[in-house]
């Protein structure tokens, strides 16, 4: 006999696949905490057509984390929220870098290795000031 298994957690950190109670289960706090967190803007589960919340992995990691934040650390909601708010806005900004990277290492890789012959028939002036001569 195997002992009873909680719900499977999918591939896709993105996927919303759990109701409002599972999540709840798996980030150990009650429905209305979760609830609670949504009407404050700290976590923002998808919702269905007829109005349910759904959350994915990464809802719950970090309704886990904002658990964290509030339980261990002593951060309050408002704190907790403008950390959310800086950490998607690095994590943004960390995603562009990569990209323009990227767009870089295109561009160069596009640029000729050929060599550029420079016509020989140029003069070279040489300026010197008037009190070195």
């Amino acid at each position: 006999m195997t002992a009873p298994r909680g719900p499977e957690v999918p591939a896709d950190p993105d996927a919303q696949v759990f109701v409002i109670s599972v999540a709840a289960e798996l980030a150990g706090m009650h429905a209305q905490t979760l609830r609670n967190y949504d009407r404050l803007g700290l976590v923002t589960p998808h919702r269905t057509t007829g109005g349910g919340r759904r959350y994915s992995p990464r809802d719950v990691a970090l309704l886990r984390e904002v658990q964290r934040l509030s339980q261990d650390e002593g951060v309050n909601l408002a704190g907790i929220k403008r950390i959310i708010e800086l950490t998607n806005q690095v994590e943004a900004l960390q995603r562009r870098v990569t990209e323009m990277a990227t767009e870089i290492a295109q561009v160069h890789a596009s640029y000729r290795r050929d060599l550029v012959p420079i016509p020989r028939n140029n003069a070279l002036v040489v300026w010197k000031p008037r009190h070195e001569r």
